[in-house]
C-alpha cells in the first residue's frame, strides 16, 4: 500500500516554511520557524565569559538549550524543571553541535553564545526546525553586532539546515509530520552545511531495517530539502536588511 499524504504532498516536497524575524526583544536575536504546524521559537544571547575549559583561550563558545512547552503537543508536555530527559539532552546537543558547523569560534573572543529553542507547536520535525531556525536568529544576531560596530567582520563560516527524511512502505519521503513519524518504519535526520556536506546524520530503524539504496534515496531527498531550507534561510535574512 502506497503511503498518502494528508496534506497531498508529493513525497519529495516539504512543508510550508516560515520565518519571523525579532519576534520577541529583549535577546540579541529572535527567529519563530513555522515547518507546516510545527513551530519553535529560536533566540540568541551572548555573555561576555566562557567555560573553564576555554578560559584564557581567546575563543568564544557556543552552547544550546532546548526546550518543549507544556502546549506544544495535543495532551499536556510535563516541564522539565531539574532532570532533563535523555531526548531533550541529545537534541540540544545535536543543536549546539550543529550551530558550532557555522560559526569560527576564534574570531570572536572569550563569549559565550546560547541558543534557546523552544518549541511552541509541535507536529515532528522539531529538532531540524530548531536548527534551520536557530541558523537565522544566529545570523541575524551577528549583523546587529556588526552594524551596532561591536564586530567588524562575521565569523559565520557556512550556512547550516536541517530536516528529516523517512521511510514508509519501503518508499521515502521528506520532512515528515507527526502522523507520519508515528507511521515510518525508518526515520533519519539529516544535517548539512551551504555545500551540502554531511555536519550529522541520525537514523533509526524503528521496526524495519533498510537497505544501502534506500539510505542513498533518503539521502538524496534530504538534499534536494535542505537546498530548498538553505535558500529560504538567505532570503529571510536579506528581507530583514
Amino acid at each position: 500500500m502506497i503511503w498518502k499524504r494528508l496534506d497531498n504532498r508529493q513525497a519529495d516536497r516539504l512543508r510550508p516554511h516560515k520565518f519571523q524575524l525579532d519576534f520577541i526583544e529583549n535577546p540579541l536575536s529572535s527567529v519563530i520557524i513555522e515547518s507546516g504546524k510545527t513551530k519553535v521559537l529560536c533566540t540568541v544571547s551572548i555573555e561576555e565569559r566562557v567555560p573553564r575549559f576555554l578560559l584564557n583561550s581567546g575563543q568564544a563558545w557556543l552552547t544550546a538549550e532546548y526546550r518543549m512547552l507544556p502546549g506544544a503537543t495535543t495532551t499536556r508536555h510535563t516541564r522539565e524543571l531539574i532532570k532533563l530527559s535523555g531526548r531533550t539532552q541529545e537534541i540540544q546537543r545535536l543543536i549546539g553541535r550543529s550551530l558550532r558547523a557555522a560559526i569560527n569560534l576564534q574570531r570572536l573572543g572569550e563569549k559565550t553564545i546560547t541558543i534557546d529553542a523552544d518549541v511552541l507547536q509541535a507536529d515532528a520535525g522539531t529538532r531540524t526546525a530548531a536548527i534551520t531556525g536557530s541558523y537565522v536568529a544566529l545570523v541575524h544576531g551577528i549583523n546587529k553586532l556588526i552594524a551596532a560596530g561591536e564586530l567588524k567582520t562575521s565569523p559565520i563560516i557556512e550556512p547550516v539546515a536541517a530536516v528529516s527524511v523517512g521511510l514508509i512502505g519501503g518508499e521515502a519521503f521528506l520532512d515528515l509530520d507527526y502522523q507520519e513519524d508515528v507511521a515510518a518504519d525508518v526515520d533519519l535526520n539529516v544535517v548539512m552545511n551551504g555545500k551540502l556536506e554531511l555536519i550529522e546524520i541520525q537514523g533509526t530503524a524503528e521496526s524495519n531495517s533498510m537497505t544501502r539504496s534506500q539510505l542513498n534515496k533518503m539521502l538524496d531527498l534530504a538534499e534536494t530539502g535542505i537546498k530548498e531550507l538553505l535558500a529560504a534561510q538567505q532570503e529571510a535574512l536579506l528581507s530583514n536588511k
